[in-house]
């Protein structure tokens, strides 16, 4: 990612874990100079994870890529002094806490308001800033149950979670997104902006056609048997001789055509509409797909255009020639291996650029860069 995009911006970042971190990582990898601040033992994430040889976690590491650490109790007046310095010189303030903590330490709307007019305070929250849930501990799973992701995910008879957890990801997406908004909002009149994200939301905002579908007489949201939900044999999972799966996504009527041609199914073609769940026919295909090991499939499918892709494991991800073509998939060997992810969009032709390690500053030389 071309290093000019926000080039000049300074993103203070107060989140910790996942949702906030990846929000503000995203912001550097467009260009954006972030300083994460923690407390005086650091991110709780540090410790979550296979360490490296320092004693930090590698997914800390993965996630802060790109960012210059300081740790700072903000209940302290020094602390508080410092934070008031690096929030003058900010563009954007990026946090995670429980509403009301960052006013009960001095740093409410009207506080970040007086010390930096311009400033962009972006709160990110697991239920929102205001509502009868709003004080509520959350993670990803509760997100998804309150927001309805949950209980149509899986089988009928037991909703599945999702991983990597699904609100933390999307949150953090809505969170940057809306963070950009305000920033060309920004340069068009000057303007800061208070931004209530909520984790919950952001999943409740993928939902409309399923509550729409819902409140619909004859119509079931989508579950195990509906369409997109294991109830079609065009867009569903089969296991393999070999215990592996391959995933077929064939929904077109061409792409399920080619399909049932590849295997000498010719009398499936036909079969495609059948109502759901269309029970019959998945057994047949299942009984089909379980007759080679995942390998067979590969070399009899992969050039078929029928939407059909092996469901490869993690530790073959990297590997994949697709994959590597892209670039996007950076390892490091050794005992502290890590696999990193660059930004996921070429600008201009251009592949993102490496991230560097996270570094640590003293807040004085943070201040000191910023104010620079």
């Amino acid at each position: 990612m071309s290093p000019s995009c926000l080039s000049g911006t300074r993103v203070l970042d107060l989140s910790q874990y996942l949702p906030g971190p990846y929000a503000a990582q995203m912001l550097a990898d467009l260009g954006a100079e972030v300083v994460k601040i923690e407390p005086p033992a650091g991110d709780p994430m540090r410790a979550l994870g296979p360490r490296d040889g320092d004693g930090v976690s590698a997914f800390y590491k993965l996630v802060n890529a790109g960012k210059t650490v300081v740790r700072l109790d903000l209940k302290s007046d020094r602390g508080k002094a410092a934070l008031e310095a690096l929030v003058r010189g900010a563009d954007v303030l990026l946090e995670s806490f429980r509403p009301g903590a960052l006013a009960r330490l001095g740093f409410g709307a009207e506080d970040l308001q007086a010390l930096n007019p311009r400033l962009i305070h972006c709160a990110l929250s697991g239920f929102g800033q205001n509502g009868p849930y709003a004080g509520r501990a959350g993670h990803d799973i509760t997100y998804m149950a309150l927001s309805g992701g949950l209980a149509t995910s899986g089988t009928a008879g037991r909703p599945v979670f999702a991983h990597p957890p699904t609100a933390d990801f999307a949150g953090a997406m809505q969170a940057a997104m809306t963070v950009l908004a305000a920033l060309l909002r920004r340069a068009r009149d000057g303007r800061g902006a208070s931004i209530d994200v909520s984790l919950s939301e952001t999943v409740l905002g993928w939902q409309a056609m399923t509550l729409t579908g819902a409140r619909r007489a004859g119509f079931e949201p989508e579950r195990e048997g509906a369409l997109l939900n294991g109830g079609a044999a065009c867009y569903r999972i089969y296991e393999t001789a070999d215990k592996r799966f391959i995933a077929l996504g064939a929904l077109e009527e061409k792409f399920w055509a080619n399909f049932c041609t590849a295997l000498g199914q010719p009398g499936w073609i036909a079969r495609q509409h059948d109502p759901l769940p269309q029970d019959d026919l998945m057994a047949e295909v299942a009984a089909t797909i379980q007759r080679e090991p995942l390998s067979a499939w590969i070399d009899r499918l992969s050039e078929v255009d029928c939407c059909f892709q092996p469901v490869l494991e993690p530790g073959e991800v990297p590997d994949d020639p697709h994959m590597r073509a892209r670039g996007l998939v950076r390892e490091t060997g050794g005992a502290d291996a890590r696999v990193e992810v660059l930004f996921p969009a070429f600008f201009d032709g251009q592949a993102p650029a490496p991230r560097a390690p996270f570094r640590e500053l003293s807040v004085e030389k943070a201040i000191e860069a910023w104010s620079g």
